[in-house]
């Protein structure tokens, strides 16, 4: 079992540190524990409602596809550490995210 910790660029949320299996997506952890994330497209690679920056353990989770990196390119404000949580399946380590502010979505 691993770590993740879910941190907020919407300072009124306080950090999350939980647990998860290596084989689940970031997004499947957040859904599990309660914590806003997004997924328009019901967390099928299709949208990038689910866009967060992996600020550690970038090694601990699966590769970028091609798919995945088009998308990136239409998120909001991307980075160099830009990922869609719905593809970020954790592999072998505990990880760090910052989830960018979720008011802007409507719906999930």
């Amino acid at each position: 079992m691993y770590q993740v910790i879910f941190k907020f660029e919407n300072q009124a949320l306080e950090s999350r540190i939980v647990q998860a299996d290596a084989g689940e997506s970031l997004l499947d952890v957040a859904m599990e524990q309660d914590i806003e994330l997004h997924h328009n497209c019901g967390g099928v690679c299709a949208c990038t409602t689910c866009h967060v920056y992996v600020t550690a353990g970038m090694d601990k989770i699966a590769e970028m596809t091609d798919r995945e990196e088009d998308y990136i390119d239409r998120a909001d404000s991307p980075r160099l550490n830009s990922r869609l949580a719905c593809q970020c399946e954790i592999i072998n380590g505990n990880v760090e995210v910052l989830v960018p502010d979720q008011s802007r979505f409507l719906g999930h």
